[in-house]
């Protein structure tokens, strides 16, 4: 019997075809890093701490020379048995090798506080043999991963390897890709071109679904009519104008639904880098869930990309805001503490909804609780999830199902024009599932928000946020109509203030007065209850005063991450740098503005929270029509 890479179907096998021990189904491959790939990433494959560089053939095969001990403990290749021991139905795992050489196997299992524990072993002959250990999954209920070590008496190849089944999955598996995408044909190309290329995700594959909302259109990018014509009919592009992310995966739903006969659907960004076989580990392991589930995959730091930047998310029931999953792992660079060293990264972590960067939904789900809301952007995952944890389906972040992406860290989203879609969405989604009849702390938070924006000196995103609280006031009926012309009124509304205006052009860059080293100290931030509440009286009474120095000249200019509330408060006219490093913004403190927005704030805040239960309602009686594939439909056609 020889190593297969393609995954079993439902039609290989009889229900009755279970193996105990021998591998049947694939659940995920084990991977070589690519030849190009740096030191930092292969750790994200490879723990070479105590050999020599693993020379690589292929993404299956790798040479270890004699006395190279490697261990797979790592992120992409180890097994992470806790969440199969939870959520679906296998109670053993096989792990296949296919290996020509001398040397021997061992494998080892963790547990939920990273205990590490010797399971099996077994030489190596020195032909080509293939291995097939069974590993027992029971022990995992709080936590663990499954791994192997290598050592190589002699020269040692790993000519293929996996983690598989010895059963049939539980459902059929046929996967449709759903892509969103805006002015990004290039990344867009080049994430369904990996997609494409994969021999185990192609086999798998009923569809692509690309939606274009850019004006830079996918179709036009020199790559595509050869990914055109080697998926066919399973390339469905469609164009549309820009409805934001909601709308774009609305409709890579709808198409799916009707046009396909895919029994899951993969939500994917067009701005990441791809590990297909991420997109292979979810599908396998929603075929075998007791019940249908979402599978999420966690988020690598485009940037930095042995970092993990997250573990998964939940949201905060009583002020509503989306945060880091409990006992979830951030900002972990596998390059610096291996996945054995690092205890934190062992325990299982369970979540309330799975970002859009990548998302797969099963059929039944989707037409079971519906389309995503017109949210246009920020929130319709969460959304979504809690949705469909209110259906009874839960959702899962797999750990090794992953993509590399843009960290929110770099990104500047809480006082740009999204701050809008922010505010507004997090409203509504409280509005449908707020277990609290007053909303619970949103309002206070908001208004806690809103004072440290304009201490910060961004007017703008209080600006914004204030029409955010109106148009959550107004209701459900116009969230529709506003769909297609939500976005110009948004950056028309923040472009009237100076502060939200980016200069990228070195020429034209004020000159501070003071020379940075001037604001040495002042980052350090107020530590206690009793410092933060003085700092907060000392800025808000310089924010009351008038202005006392030159309106255009910045007193000084501070650097993104020194940009803070504490900082900012103490100044008139500063420039600072932004997230993503490209340019500066000019912020002037500006007594009257800050009046104002102050007290609107506090009157729409108090007013949401008077309201909110009438609110409730509305949102509520309004769920079926905001999901509906025909008023969606209404959209995507006007």
């Amino acid at each position: 019997m020889t190593a297969s890479t393609s995954p079993e179907t439902v039609a290989d096998l009889s229900p009755e075809d279970v193996v105990p021990g021998k591998a049947v189904t694939l659940l995920q491959r084990v991977l070589m890093p690519r030849p190009a790939d740096p030191r930092k990433v292969r750790t994200l494959y490879l723990d070479e701490e105590r050999s020599e560089r693993v020379r690589v053939d292929d993404r299956a095969t790798g040479h270890l020379t004699a006395g190279d001990e490697v261990s797979f403990a790592t992120y992409f290749n180890a097994f992470p048995a806790a969440y199969w021991r939870r959520w679906t139905s296998l109670s053993s795992v096989v792990l296949r090798l296919r290996l020509s050489g001398v040397g021997r196997i061992d494998v080892y299992r963790s547990k939920a506080d990273g205990t590490i524990v010797h399971t099996t072993g077994t030489p190596v002959s020195g032909t080509e043999e293939q291995v097939e250990l069974e590993l027992d999954l029971t022990p995992f209920v709080d936590g663990g991963w499954y791994w192997f070590d290598l050592t190589a008496d002699e020269e040692l190849t790993v000519l293929e390897a996996g983690w598989y089944a010895d059963r049939r999955p539980l459902r059929e598996g046929r996967l449709a890709v759903g892509i969103c995408t805006f002015n990004r044909p290039v990344d867009c190309v080049a994430a369904v071109a990996t997609i494409a290329g994969d021999p185990v995700v192609d086999a798998e594959l009923a569809a692509v679904v690309v939606a274009d909302q850019g004006n830079r259109k996918v179709r036009d990018d020199a790559h595509f009519p050869q990914l055109a014509e080697q998926l066919g009919e399973r390339l469905i592009l469609v164009e549309q104008g820009n409805l934001g992310g909601s709308g774009g995966f609305a409709r890579a739903m709808h198409e799916t639904l009707s046009r396909t006969d895919a029994t899951h659907l993969l939500f994917l960004d067009d701005d990441v880098q791809l590990e297909a076989d991420s997109l292979h580990r979810a599908l396998a392991f929603s075929r075998f869930t007791d019940a249908p589930m979402l599978v999420g995959g966690q988020m690598l730091a485009l940037q930095d990309r042995s970092v993990l930047h997250t573990m998964g998310e939940s949201v905060d029931r009583y002020k509503f805001l989306y945060r880091p999953a409990a006992f979830g792992v951030t900002q972990h660079d596998f390059a610096e503490e291996s996945l054995r060293e690092t205890e934190e990264l062992h325990r299982r972590v369970d979540v309330d909804y799975n970002a859009w960067w990548m998302c797969l939904i099963p059929r039944e789900t989707a037409e079971q609780i519906g389309l995503p809301l017109p949210l246009f952007i920020k929130w319709d995952d969460a959304e979504y999830g809690l949705r469909a944890g209110a259906a009874g389906v839960k959702t899962v972040t797999l750990p090794g199902a992953a993509i590399w992406h843009l960290a929110w860290t770099d990104k500047d989203d809480v006082s740009d024009w999204q701050a809008y879609f922010f505010a507004r969405n997090r409203l509504v989604v409280a509005a449908l599932h707020s277990p609290h009849e007053d909303g619970g702390g949103i309002a206070h938070s908001s208004i806690k928000a809103d004072l440290k924006h304009l201490l910060k000196l961004e007017y703008s995103a209080v600006a914004l946020h204030l029409k955010a609280y109106e148009d959550f006031l107004a209701g459900p009926d116009a969230m529709f109509p506003a769909l297609p012309t939500a976005l110009a009124a948004v950056r028309e509304l923040q472009a009237s203030y100076r502060d939200s205006q980016v200069i990228t052009d070195r020429g034209s860059m004020p000159e501070p007065e003071m020379d940075a080293v001037a604001t040495e100290g002042m980052a350090e931030p107020p530590v206690g209850t009793v410092a933060i509440a003085r700092a907060a009286l000392r800025g808000l009474r310089t924010n009351l005063r008038p202005v006392r120095g030159s309106a255009e000249r910045p007193q000084v200019q501070v650097a993104a991450q020194d940009a803070q509330w504490f900082v900012l408060a103490r100044l008139d006219n500063v420039t600072v740098g932004t997230a993503d490093g490209r340019g500066v913004t000019v912020r002037h403190r500006d007594p009257v503005v800050f009046r104002e927005l102050i007290r609107r704030s506090f009157r729409l805040n108090m007013e949401i929270k008077r309201r909110f239960p009438q609110l409730r309602e509305q949102y509520r009686a309004a769920y079926g029509d905001l999901t509906s594939a025909e008023n969606w439909q209404k959209v995507f056609h006007s």
